[in-house]
């Protein structure tokens, strides 16, 4: 990894907390799961991408960094899935 994708990924990592803050605050005025979902699926992201970039030369832990992100996404699915279902009466 050259010095530009490490800022990259650096960036998209900042990105990534910043909106995991945001969609905290978010669920503290709501208390709508869907955005605790999305502050942790971000939250995954942050870590994931950080670990990408520490962990550069440990080639058998790449799965770790492709696992966090996989959870991260289907974090997100989860949070679409429950706040479209139908409501129970």
């Amino acid at each position: 990894m050259n010095a530009f994708e490490t800022m990259a990924t650096g960036a998209v990592a900042a990105a990534s907390l910043v909106a995991a803050m945001v969609f905290l605050r978010f669920w503290r005025q709501t208390r709508d799961g869907f955005f605790l979902f999305f502050a942790a699926s971000f939250a995954l992201d942050t870590v994931a991408r950080v670990l990408s970039v520490a962990l550069r030369d440990a080639e058998e832990r790449e799965p770790l960094v492709y696992g966090l992100r996989l959870v991260a996404y289907g974090l997100i699915i989860v949070a679409i899935w429950r706040k479209n279902r139908p409501q129970r009466q």
